[in-house]
């Protein structure tokens, strides 16, 4: 796993993206680039942070949609 210092303060339990990888739904690069980067450079990071929104759990962190996570719960 990352670095615990430098993983981005949403990467938790709440966070979907943690979900899905840890569901293996996405691919482990989503996690490395983003979330155990201090999410640098993530749109839903920044979207939530600046605008207050929330990303459909769809969403990946570069802002593109994950048509296989659409319609699935994990």
């Amino acid at each position: 796993m990352a670095d615990q210092r430098n993983l981005c303060r949403w990467y938790d339990e709440t966070s979907a993206i943690k979900r899905a990888y840890d569901a293996g739904l996405i691919e482990r690069k989503w996690v490395e680039q983003y979330c155990w980067n201090g999410g640098r450079n993530c749109v839903r990071k920044r979207r939530f942070e600046q605008e207050g929104y929330v990303s459909p759990n769809y969403v990946l962190p570069d802002g593109s949609e994950c048509e296989a996570l659409k319609g699935r719960r994990f």
